[in-house]
């Protein structure tokens, strides 16, 4: 029987990767247009969302646009279809056209946007520039019978509990002797009703990021032979997994800033950057933030960057940046692009479905021409 696909099933899997709660407060992302229920068969990656890009999914009739750029940034007070934003809002409306954003999340998410700047840059060893958030970490334990200790342990490790760095199934197991009484109306998997039972049962400890606890524990209810299963479930102060916007780390092999301009438009297929500092300066270690990173050039030198790269700087800010001795290389905020493969990638690996066509935006969504 063939599953329909919902764009619900679409969304998950993009916030597994680039959960909501990475994303910045001012920023709206997640559903923008349309329904969580809608069927869908047709996903179109895009940076941006303009009239062009909706016109493009019409002609190639796809269900849903998923976009880094927020199509409704700010709040809307009205939607005059009078205006450009209104007139794209009633074409997806009226195409049945759902979209969803993946914004400063998929930036601060591990191998989101500044993953995918630095990969192609070749730029390793890297750090977070700018911290936001450090995933909250939980322990659950849970009384098992020794019958079923295994099963539990796979259910609980495959929903995202007992991962620790490069490892799965990183649980603790002590043997110890469950009691219970079934009552009247209970169907004991174990025991009779009115008689307590004595039970072998192993007792397995796990430890997860707080946002997996919900999938962890219903995986682990359906794995569990028990009508009602015994647990607890613990706050612990380990550090999780931090997560933020910006990368720094160190080029594959140290290099001159005007050659790594070249590498910076080859990589990023752009043709032309601003540029600030001495262009024979020897770089080697670089800050890359994509899209608007201004605002975090005195985080970047006090990190040790020789340049940073990141796009819309200003006038004064980059004599700022000179001032201090920190290079800049501006290719754009358009470098983003580079996130259309990743998605498309990414989803096509997600979903082995012939049912699901996954394509990419050919609209051309860079404002500025180059001359």
């Amino acid at each position: 029987m063939t599953t329909i696909m919902r764009n619900v099933d679409i969304f998950k899997a993009m916030e597994s990767w680039a959960p909501l709660n990475l994303a910045y407060d001012w920023d709206n992302v997640g559903l923008q247009i349309g329904s969580f229920h809608k069927p869908v068969k047709k996903v179109m990656v895009t940076l941006d969302v303009l009239e062009t890009t909706v016109d493009e999914a019409i002609e190639n009739d796809v269900d849903l646009i998923i976009a880094h750029h927020p199509l409704l940034f700010k709040p809307l007070k009205q939607v005059n279809v009078d205006t450009p934003k209104g007139i794209i809002i009633q074409k997806l409306l009226q195409n049945n056209i759902s979209v969803y954003a993946a914004h400063t999340n998929l930036d601060s998410a591990n191998g989101g946007v500044n993953d995918m700047l630095c990969d192609l840059l070749d730029v390793q060893n890297t750090e977070i520039l700018d911290q936001n958030t450090v995933e909250k970490l939980v322990k659950l334990a849970v009384f098992v019978p020794k019958t079923h200790a295994g099963e539990v342990r796979d259910a609980m490790s495959e929903n995202g509990a007992g991962h620790i760095g490069n490892y799965s199934h990183c649980t603790f197991q002590s043997p110890g002797q469950g009691t219970f009484k079934p009552l009247e109306g209970t169907d004991p998997y174990i025991g009779t009703q009115g008689d307590v039972a004595f039970v072998d049962e192993v007792k397995i400890e796990t430890i997860m990021p707080q946002s997996k606890l919900s999938p962890v524990l219903a995986a682990m209810m359906t794995a569990h032979p028990y009508e009602e299963a015994a647990y607890d479930i613990y706050p612990v102060e380990n550090s999780g997994t931090a997560y933020g916007i910006g990368r720094i780390g160190t080029l594959s092999q140290e290099s001159t800033l005007e050659t790594l301009c070249e590498q910076v438009k080859t990589a990023f297929n752009v043709p032309s950057v601003r540029v600030t500092g001495d262009l024979a300066k020897k770089v080697s270690k670089v800050a890359i933030l994509g899209g608007s990173g201004e605002k975090y050039i005195n985080k970047a030198k006090k990190m040790g960057a020789d340049v940073y790269i990141t796009g819309d700087m200003t006038f004064h800010v980059a004599q700022d940046a000179q001032e201090m001795g920190l290079s800049i290389i501006d290719p754009g905020h358009h470098v983003e692009k580079v996130m259309k493969d990743y998605v498309k990638s990414f989803l096509e690996n997600y979903f082995t479905s012939d049912e699901l066509e996954i394509s990419i935006s050919k609209a051309n969504t860079e404002p500025f021409q180059f001359i």
